[in-house]
Formats: C-alpha cells, structure tokens, sequence
C-alpha cells in the first residue's frame, strides 16, 4: 500500500491526510511542533495514520507532501527525500513570509526555490490553489460529470504521472500546466487561485466549493498575467 508521509499538518495537509486515507493510503503525519500534538488528528484518521517527525515522514512516505509555510521551506529535509515525488502545496505570501526578491521579481518560483534546496527530489506543485474546505467537499468518483481538476506542475513527467494518479485515487482529475517554471500561472493573485471552486466569486472562502471542469480550469490558468 502506498504511504503518503506529510511533512506540515495545518490546513492543506489535515486534509489531504484525510482524503488519502479515504481513498485506502497509509499516512504519516508530522509538523514542527512534535507528534504528540497530532494525537487528536491521528485518532480521527485512525489505523491508517501515525505521527511521526519530519524527517520520519520524509524517510515513510512514498509520496511526500510538503505543506508548511513558505519562509520555512529551508527546514524540509532533504536527504529522506532525495529520488522521491515530492508534492509542494506552498505559497509565498509577503506579508506572511518575508520578502523574497527573486519571487517578488518573477526571476523564479517558489517551487523551484524548494526543487533547489531538495536537490534529487521529484517536485511537483499541486493542491495550492484550492481552499481547504473546497478541497475536502468536491471530490466525486472517476466518470463523474462534478469531477473537479486540480493544476500540477513539475520538470518530470514520471513524478507528474504519479501525482496524476494519486490525485485520481482522492477524487480529483489533473491539469498539466508544464514544468515548474510555469507555476506561478496558479499562484496567488491568478484567476486560477481559489474563485475556480466557487463557481467564480471572489469572495472564495464564504463559499461551500462549486464543481469546475477542466475547461474553467485551463482557461483560467491562460489568462494568468505577470
């Protein structure tokens, strides 16, 4: 059985653990502040859920799910990850993160900043552009006409592959946007941030989450601007 070790607990990852363990993975779970604060989480999750340290995580997982805010991205550690498939849910957020020039120029993105600091890792952006609770409300089966596509990105097309399917087995379709460096077209700030999955108000997080298809999906990703 596959294993899905997390790497950041918060938000995103408390809900792609329970989704994962929905579609019949195994998670690890982890955060900075120890495993003994996920007990509650684990004991919702049940069997199929441990908490463990970052770098435990890192070493369980097959698939590997980065989600801590993006000032820490220097704390992942690499060598646990190194040849794996790395999932990065990160965003920069200024206000929240620090300035970074280079994000800030458009020199490069956050994910290829992570991509750098792991080196061998396979990263793949995913889920970032998703309200948590739209997250956990809109996956339907494979063939359903209210299936939902997330955007990916990624420089290997074998690591995107295995997103691709694991995305599938939690309920969502995906949308290949290219490599890393075309990341920022669902960054925030992009039509394809958060509106998407309400139906297109902006006002994202008052709504319950609305279905979109693959075709709201890639034309938002288009009209991204720089």
């Amino acid at each position: 059985m596959t294993t899905i070790g997390l790497i950041g607990a918060g938000l995103i990852g408390g809900t792609v653990a329970r989704l994962a363990v929905a579609g019949g993975y195994d998670v690890v779970l982890s955060n900075s502040r120890g495993p003994e604060t996920l007990q509650e989480l684990v004991d919702e999750l049940g069997s199929h859920a441990r908490a463990a340290t970052p770098a435990e995580a890192a070493e369980a997982g097959d698939v590997v799910v980065v989600t801590v805010p993006f000032k820490a991205y220097r704390s992942v550690p690499v060598e646990p990850l190194a040849g794996k498939v790395v999932i990065d849910t990160n965003n920069y957020y200024p206000d929240r993160d620090g300035h970074f020039p280079e994000l800030d120029d458009g020199s490069t993105t956050s994910s290829e900043l992570l991509q750098k600091h792991l080196g061998t890792a396979h990263v793949v952006k995913g889920f970032n552009n998703i309200f948590y609770r739209h997250l956990q409300a809109l996956p339907r089966p494979a063939g359903s006409p209210e299936r939902s596509p997330l955007a990916i990105a990624g420089d290997n097309a074998q690591a995107k592959a295995t997103v691709t399917a694991f995305l599938d087995g939690i309920g969502y379709d995906a949308v290949d946007v290219g490599p890393l460096a075309e990341g920022w077209r669902f960054q925030p700030g992009t039509p394809s941030y958060g509106p998407v999955y309400s139906g297109g108000d902006p006002n994202f997080t008052d709504s319950p989450g609305v279905p979109a298809d693959v075709d709201t999906l890639r034309r938002a990703l288009a009209a991204a601007e720089r």
